[in-house]
């Protein structure tokens, strides 16, 4: 019985230190998971990593400091004005920059892609400045909740109720509204949506700003749980996010959500029990080897193109 109690009291600490970092990992994988369906859902319709979706990201936390700040907003209408300026943003880029170039070379629009990543910066830094921005404490007062010798941040607990919410609307919007339909209708086959009557360009535009909404939602909840926000840190959060993405299977939202968690725990374990030098390595090290062993993702399919 002694050695079973000294066992016990010798994994408990290491059992809640584990669950300590579980709780941050998925704070931080549903963060990812949001953008990153935001690149899936815009790749399933038309074939387009959109590299500027990181910076929709930040332009959203931008539009939540300046309803928290400006405007003096709680949390919920907060969230809610990110959502709709980054998804307006979103789909100002899609009328402005991608359908003139839906037919030209899938490197022409990866460059535009690019091209509107670094404008967006740009815009951001000369209106807000360079300087980190905060948010301020009062927008989610900060609670810790202790159970046991378990200490979890009530804003965590908040960032992963909200972001369960915002995946289940998108789950209800994509497979029970005539939206929804017609936005996968135009995944499988655009050409043949059209000819059913279905406006494709009005579909692909709801796309975006479905997409831009959640990537402005995490905007938000990264700045509550960060609270510095800057006009580049869209640019490390976006690029994991593509990760999420295609470790889940670009193009399946299901995947990207997956994929989104994966990534959250895994640079969480690799900081605390590897190192936080090598977090970033490993995480795009997991890109690497998933395109070599499963280049269609985890929930991916194998597709032959047709020539």
């Amino acid at each position: 019985m002694e050695f079973l109690q000294q066992l016990i009291n010798g994994l408990l600490p290491r059992f809640m230190e584990f669950s300590q970092q579980t709780i941050n990992g998925l704070s931080l994988g549903f963060v990812y998971a949001l953008i990153a369906v935001g690149y899936t859902m815009v790749y399933g319709i038309i074939g387009l990593i959109n590299f500027a979706h990181g910076d929709i990201f930040m332009v959203g936390a931008y539009f939540g400091f300046f309803a928290a700040t400006n405007l003096r907003l709680p949390f919920i209408p907060t969230l809610l004005v990110a959502m709709v300026g980054a998804a307006i943003v979103g789909v100002i880029i899609e009328k402005i920059a991608y359908k003139p170039l839906r037919k030209s070379p899938k490197l022409s629009i990866l460059i535009t892609a690019i091209a509107m990543s670094v404008l967006l910066q740009n815009i951001v830094r000369l209106k807000m400045s360079s300087d980190p921005q905060t948010y301020p404490d009062s927008l989610l007062p900060q609670k810790v909740i202790r159970f046991a010798e378990l200490s979890i941040d009530n804003r965590q607990i908040i960032i992963i109720l909200v972001s369960i919410l915002l995946v289940v609307i998108l789950q209800f919007i994509v497979f029970k509204t005539k939206t929804g339909r017609a936005m996968r209708a135009a995944s499988f086959d655009k050409d043949a949506a059209a000819l059913m009557g279905i406006n494709v360009n009005y579909i692909i535009s709801i796309t975006f700003a479905i997409g831009s909404a959640l990537a402005g939602a995490a905007g938000v909840l990264v700045g509550i749980l960060y609270s510095s926000i800057d006009p580049f840190m869209g640019i490390m959060p976006g690029l994991k996010a593509f990760v999420a993405a295609v470790l889940g299977g670009i193009g399946i939202i299901p995947g990207a959500l997956l994929g989104g968690l994966i990534m959250g725990l895994v640079e969480t374990f690799s900081k605390v029990y590897i190192s936080s030098s090598y977090s970033d390595a490993i995480a795009f090290s997991i890109l690497i080897i998933i395109l070599i062993v499963k280049p269609s993702g985890l929930l991916g399919k194998k597709s032959r193109e047709k020539v």
